[in-house]
């Protein structure tokens, strides 16, 4: 069972086309098994993922080799029934629950989820479609939140008091977040004043010395952090519109935790590379010399997505070999060589949205989560559709989330226990909300060019 479903050369439009099993779970599995070709990370994403909840670590996966920073959290023990189930009686258990419970709860699933979980969502997007999701439904008791640590907080800070936001599995962390944690940035925030002195004092053209702006990827206490010094948030796809606010009111941007979302964007709108420093939190002044650190527009944290890394220029021009006339489509968190190489870059969404509006067969090569991919070439059979990363290598946190869990604490709200609940602290909400809310209010133009288009 082929985990992408990629032929050598785009057949014609006539030929049918085996139909793409949108399970990456399958895929990996028929690997193990010797039934498929196909080459994965790791072996172990075969297990279920409460083998790993009790050992430090992100999991097998794309973020395996990051560093996991001490105390974060660790999953409790599964009980045995959910671990031996199968695939068919857990599915059937999460609906079950999912009727008794109704209206009382909203499943919230994210495009990079496995297949076996996205299915029992009631809303499918990026991490803040979801947190936005959450919103729609005052009513809802719970918010089981299939993501990651950074989303569930998100919706907690959005949705109301009395509402519990649950993450099926406590483990399921994300390491681009772990990257920029708060006793650095608070570090970086008194370097920089010792360069551009007063914070807050404004020049003559009424700029303060920097703005700080953080990716929806990262905690709720960087958000909070953000949200007392004059800050913002940004998504990928939004991430043009935040920076030209951020210029309107401060000199220069410091912008974390993932530093090529930051690269790309800066340099579509005419930074030179010159005036963007990376900050490396193990090094005074991160590295960069006082003179970088005085002219830079924005200083980039020395952070990235293990997934987005992967890309290679090589894998394009490879697909451009094999595939003449092939589409390729990446991620922003991709490196700036991989974004330049690529026909077009742009978030989740606008990945989705494009394959969905191609109005011919289409061959296309993308760059971000095999979930994902894989997904939409199941979901769009009349086209050709493949991860420019042959190797089959989820994220790792993500991958974390399995119907297991979804399970078990669907049955825990029904026999009245709230299991897994994320609640973020009011003096850290508080001030996070407000760095959202300015998101929320940045709006980007009529019709945004969500992505780069480039001429190669």
């Amino acid at each position: 069972m082929p985990a992408v479903n990629i032929t050598l050369q785009p057949p014609p439009a006539t030929t049918e086309r085996t139909p793409t099993d949108a399970s990456v779970d399958h895929a990996i599995q028929a690997i193990i098994a010797g039934a498929s070709t196909d080459e994965t990370c790791n072996t172990d994403l075969a297990a279920g993922p409460w083998d790993f909840d009790t050992r430090p670590g992100y999991g097998p996966g794309s973020s395996m080799g990051d560093v996991i920073p001490t105390g974060s959290p660790r999953q409790g023990e599964l009980p045995r029934e959910y671990r031996e189930a199968s695939e068919a009686e857990l599915a059937d258990r999460v609906r079950a629950a999912k009727a008794t419970l109704g209206d009382r709860v909203v499943v919230l699933g994210h495009f990079y989820q496995r297949e076996e979980v996205v299915v029992h969502a009631d809303y499918v997007g990026d991490s803040f479609q979801l947190a936005n999701a959450a919103l729609e439904h005052p009513d809802a008791e719970a918010i089981v939140f299939c993501g990651v640590h950074f989303m569930a907080e998100t919706a907690d800070l959005l949705s109301r008091p009395e509402q519990a936001v649950i993450l099926p599995n406590l483990a399921a962390g994300c390491s681009m977040a772990d990257m920029a944690d708060i006793d650095q940035v608070e570090d970086c925030w008194e370097q920089l004043a010792e360069v551009y002195g007063d914070m807050d004092a404004t020049d003559a053209d009424g700029l303060v010395p920097v703005i700080p702006v953080t990716y929806m990827n990262s905690s709720a206490a960087i958000k909070g952090f953000v949200g007392r010094h004059g800050g913002i948030v940004c998504t990928s796809s939004n991430a043009r519109t935040v920076l030209e606010w951020a210029f309107q009111r401060g000199r220069r941007v410091l912008f974390f935790p993932d530093q090529h979302l930051g690269r790309n964007t800066a340099k579509a709108m005419g930074v030179p590379l010159e005036q963007m420093p990376m900050w490396n939190p193990r090094k005074h002044l991160g590295g960069a010399s006082v003179d970088a650190i005085e002219s830079a527009r924005v200083i980039l944290w020395h952070g990235f997505c293990s997934v987005h890394r992967r890309f290679s220029v090589e894998q394009i021009e490879k697909a451009r070999a094999e595939h003449p006339g092939v589409r390729v489509i990446v991620h922003p968190e991709c490196p700036m060589e991989v974004v330049d190489a690529a026909d077009e870059a742009g978030s989740t969404d606008y990945i989705r949205k494009a394959i969905a509006g191609a109005a011919e067969p289409t061959t296309f090569a993308i760059g971000t989560e095999v979930n994902l991919v894989q997904r939409l070439a199941a979901q769009y059979p009349q086209h050709e559709i493949f991860c420019l990363d042959p190797v089959v290598c989820p994220c790792s946190t993500m991958y974390r989330i399995h119907p297991g869990y979804l399970a078990w604490v669907l049955e825990g709200l029904v026999a009245g226990e709230v299991r897994n609940r994320i609640e973020v602290p009011q003096d850290v909400a508080d001030p996070a909300r407000l760095a959202l809310e300015r998101m929320l209010a940045a709006k980007p133009p009529a019709a945004p060019a969500a992505a780069w288009e480039n001429a190669s």
